[in-house]
């Protein structure tokens, strides 16, 4: 069976999702309903439908699946009124405003029996994947403390992203994917969390974050999302009890350093090392010896893998990948952070 797909929205994301569509067998993007002008006009450019309403692109037979591209205030009216006519529904992230709006859906989803998902489609980023493999073969043991960041440069958030009323602010918009990242990789459930919510540009929403988060299992994280770093740390730093692994950038520079496999046991000298930081034993370089320098894993995902799994799940009852459980655990941690960020101090909890 061949799908069609309409979208809500046909700004940006909702072109990056079109083109994403095109190289699919088994789906086809059908048409698009915006409530400008111009970009029903860019739609009907691209070969598609521009639908003048929303009940028009829900009235069409066609369409089987809606896809919802448009500020994130209005995801969740958007979400629940195509799967109450029968939609399956992808939503673009962050899927709401709040955990609460997402429980809204996701009972709409069970009651209709129709599929809701969330284009997280950065868990099939080349970063992310190289780290998740990291984890995954215990090359370097476990984790104990993880530190994951976006930095840019440009100041002020863009857009309607620079609203609250639009649920603006980097901790919606790149905190949700990082923080989505982070809890596919950890399981285990967030019990404190600590939050730095500044708004250096954007005067409603928050433009530069800090955060740190501790499992229940121990491990630690510690994210920022900044628009206004001019050096930036690396992307990734994987701290695991038998080494380090560190991804630099977007382009996937790195390397793991770890203890290597045949290495006598350090010993410790009694003697003090002299370094260019001075006298020190505690940080005195470790033997050459006992490390071994590692490429970062070859990884090659490819973001279409979204949709082919939405397309699996209907055809064939194939799991869902990003499942709506657990972009709810997201927004629950992401409230916390709001409340954290708002009072100061650190939020206990068991997310």
């Amino acid at each position: 069976m061949k799908y069609g797909l309409a979208l809500i929205g046909y700004g940006g994301m909702a072109g990056w999702h079109h083109k994403s569509i095109e190289q699919l067998s088994d789906i086809e993007v059908v048409g698009a309903y915006d409530i400008r002008e111009e970009m029903r006009q860019k739609a009907q450019e691209n070969g598609i439908k521009a639908y003048e309403s929303v009940e028009a692109l829900l009235a069409d037979p066609q369409v089987d699946i809606v896809t919802v591209a448009v500020p994130n205030n209005f995801h969740k009216d958007y979400a629940i009124t195509c799967l109450r006519a029968g939609k399956h529904v992808v939503c673009e992230k962050p899927v709401t405003m709040n955990a609460a709006e997402l429980e809204e859906i996701i009972a709409v989803s069970k009651e209709t029996g129709k599929l809701f998902t969330v284009h997280q489609n950065r868990r099939w980023d080349r970063d992310y994947c190289i780290i998740k493999n990291i984890l995954n073969s215990g090359v370097i043991g476990k984790p104990y403390f993880i530190e994951s960041r976006v930095q840019g440069s440009r100041g002020a958030m863009h857009g309607w992203r620079g609203y609250k009323m639009n649920g603006g602010g980097m901790l919606l918009d790149w905190g949700v994917h990082l923080l989505d990242q982070l809890m596919d990789l950890i399981k285990s459930p967030v019990v404190s969390i600590s939050a730095h919510l500044e708004s250096v540009f954007t005067p409603e929403v928050d433009d530069n974050v800090k955060l740190m988060l501790r499992f229940e299992n121990n491990v630690s994280a510690l994210m920022e999302f900044s628009t206004n770093c001019f050096i930036n740390h690396p992307r990734w730093h994987i701290s695991c009890t038998d080494g380090t692994a560190v991804v630099d950038d977007w382009e996937c520079h790195g390397k793991i350093v770890k203890l290597a496999e045949n290495a006598d046991e350090m010993a410790w000298e009694d003697d003090i090392v002299y370094t260019a930081a001075g006298p020190t034993r505690t940080m005195a370089p470790r033997p050459a010896h006992t490390t071994q320098v590692l490429d970062l894993p070859e990884e090659n995902p490819d973001w279409s893998e979204f949709y082919q799994n939405v397309m699996q799940v209907l055809e064939n009852g194939a799991e869902l990948i990003v499942k709506p459980e657990q972009c709810l655990r997201v927004m629950k941690v992401i409230d916390a952070i709001f409340a954290c960020g708002e009072h100061g101090g650190t939020v206990q909890c068991r997310i």
